[in-house]
């Protein structure tokens, strides 16, 4: 379990069919130990081998047909989360690395001191997303601004812009989606 709160950055150093390469800092690198759960934009895997300044993930066919991982190429920036423990402050909303989807940037506009996202939604996960409900894009927790049956916007704040891969991106790039999981709950009781 996350809660979309991104603590560090990472570069893909290496990508093979099954697996990726990262590069992060040392101070994430200390808590690693094999078998790790760590979000990697938003995809919860596993960490099989580590060192000073890498470590390194296995994923399977299912994450790369779900997932935007397949999009991922060496040089690209990536959002990383530890797992939440008992005693973490839990400040954005409860997330589990299971993504729902791949959506696609379809509009960006600078405003204020904030940017404006339009994202691309898969129709069968409308049900799921309203306005000021939570999501998360590429790991990261999000407040919904606006919502459409193929669309949902959402704003990024400069603190978020600067401190995730948010500041790279561009329209047309793919982006994991993972709508809230009470969403999903309240509409399977229901």
């Amino acid at each position: 379990m996350f809660t979309g709160i991104i603590t560090h950055l990472g570069k893909i150093k290496n990508k093979s069919k099954n697996s990726l390469n990262i590069k992060t800092e040392k101070e994430l690198i200390v808590k690693l130990s094999i078998g790790t759960s760590i979000a990697v934009d938003g995809i919860c895997l596993t960490v099989v081998r580590f060192d000073n300044d890498f470590f390194w993930i296995e994923f399977m066919p299912e994450t790369e047909d779900k997932t935007s991982i397949k999009y991922l190429k060496v040089g690209d920036l990536v959002n990383l989360e530890l797992p939440v423990t008992p005693t973490s402050f839990l400040s954005g909303h409860i997330t589990q690395g299971h993504i729902d989807g791949v959506s696609k940037l379809i509009n960006m506009k600078k405003k204020g001191n904030s940017y404006l996202l339009r994202f691309s939604m898969p129709a069968n996960l409308s049900k799921y997303v309203t306005p000021k409900g939570s999501i998360a894009v590429n790991g990261v927790s999000l407040t919904i601004i606006e919502t459409g049956k193929v669309f949902f916007t959402v704003g990024i704040i400069p603190h978020t812009w600067t401190n995730t891969m948010f500041h790279t991106i561009k329209i047309g790039d793919f982006f994991n989606i993972e709508v809230d999981i009470l969403a999903k709950y309240i509409k399977r009781l229901l």
